[in-house]
C-alpha cells in the first residue's frame, strides 16, 4: 500500500518576535502615540487604558485586548485612578488570516487567559532582558534557555490568533470548559471568593473566616481553590493586597502611610516588610522603578 503524504496548510504563521513585554504603569503615564509596520496587541491584565487610534478614543478594561495594525496609529495613557499591568507583544505575520483583526478590541476568554499566560511564560524562558522589564525595545535570546523554548511562543502565539477567529466568528460563545456540576460548582465558589477577597483588600482574612462565609470545608476549600488558582487561599489574598498597594503607588496620590492603611496592615512597616518579601523591593525601591521606566520611556 502506497501511502500519501497530506500537507498540513498553516492559516496564520508567526515570522518573527519584535517585543514582548509585561508592564506595570503609574498613574500618570502617557505616550504621543507611535505607528510601525508590524502587527501588536495590548491585553489589560488589571486596570483600565485610554486609547487613541486612527479610529477614535476608547477605553480598554481588564481582560480585553486591542489589536493595532501595521502603519496604524495608537497612543494614549493610564487611567489615574486605576493604572493598568498591560501584555505587549509585537510581531510580523504576512498571513491573509491576520486582516480579521483589523480594528478589533474584545474580551478574551478563560482557554484564551492560559493560552496567553503560557505564552509570557516562554517569554520569560527565552528572551533577555526580562520582558517586564521597562520600554526595552531590543530583545534578545537567552542563552541555555529551555529546549524548545522559542518554538513554544511561536506556536502559543498561533494558537492564540487562531482561539480569537474561531470563537468570534462563532455566533455563539464557546462552551464552558467545566463539563460536570462538581467542577462547575468549584470554578463558581472560586471566582465568588476571589470578588469576595478583591471586594475587602482592608480586611485580614484567615481561613476560618472565608470558610466560614461560604459554608465550606477547610480542606474543600483548599482544594477547589489551589486546583484552579495553583495558589492557596490566604497566599493569594496577600497577593492580591500587594498588587493593590503597587496601583496605589503608580497612581502617585497616596503615601506609604496611607496605602498601608487602605490595606489594613497594622502598621507602614509591617507593610513595607510584606511588601519587600513578595517583590523584592521596598515601596520606595518599587515607586522609583516606575518613575525610572516613565523616565525611559520618554527619551526613547
Amino acid at each position: 500500500m502506497a501511502y500519501k503524504r497530506v500537507t498540513l496548510n498553516q492559516e496564520i504563521v508567526i515570522d518573527n518576535i519584535i517585543t514582548f513585554h509585561y508592564y506595570e504603569l503609574s498613574g500618570s503615564y502617557y505616550t504621543k502615540g507611535e505607528r510601525h509596520d508590524f502587527w501588536e496587541f495590548v491585553y489589560v491584565d488589571k486596570g483600565e487604558l485610554l486609547v487613541r487610534t486612527d479610529s477614535g478614543k476608547f477605553r480598554l478594561q481588564q481582560g480585553e485586548i486591542v489589536f493595532y495594525k501595521p502603519n496604524e496609529f495608537h497612543g494614549g495613557g493610564s487611567d489615574e485612578k486605576s493604572p493598568p499591568n498591560l501584555i505587549i507583544v509585537t510581531f510580523d505575520c504576512a498571513s491573509e488570516a491576520m486582516k480579521f483583526f483589523e480594528n478589533m478590541r474584545f474580551r478574551i476568554n478563560e482557554q484564551e487567559r492560559l493560552l496567553l499566560t503560557l505564552l509570557v511564560n516562554e517569554g520569560y524562558n527565552a528572551l533577555t532582558p526580562r520582558i517586564d522589564k521597562p520600554f526595552k525595545r531590543v530583545l534578545h535570546k537567552k542563552k541555555n534557555a529551555p529546549f524548545g523554548s522559542e518554538q513554544l511562543i511561536k506556536t502559543y502565539l498561533e494558537q492564540l490568533l487562531i482561539h480569537f477567529i474561531r470563537r468570534l466568528k462563532q455566533s455563539e460563545s464557546m462552551p464552558k470548559l467545566a463539563s460536570t456540576t462538581n467542577e462547575n460548582m468549584e470554578n463558581d465558589l472560586t471566582r465568588q471568593i476571589i470578588g469576595y477577597m478583591s471586594n475587602h483588600l482592608e480586611c485580614n482574612f484567615t481561613l476560618q473566616h472565608i470558610c466560614s462565609h461560604f459554608s465550606v470545608g477547610r480542606s474543600q476549600l483548599s482544594r477547589a481553590f489551589k486546583l484552579k488558582t495553583g495558589s492557596g487561599v490566604i497566599e493569594y489574598f496577600h497577593n492580591l493586597k500587594i498588587e493593590k498597594a503597587k496601583a496605589l503607588i503608580r497612581q502617585e496620590s497616596y503615601n506609604y502611610t496611607e496605602v498601608a492603611e487602605r490595606l489594613g496592615y497594622s502598621s507602614v512597616h509591617y507593610f513595607s516588610r510584606q511588601f519587600k518579601r513578595m517583590t523584592n523591593m521596598t515601596p520606595t525601591e518599587y515607586a522609583r522603578s516606575v518613575r525610572a521606566r516613565i523616565a525611559n520611556h520618554k527619551h526613547t
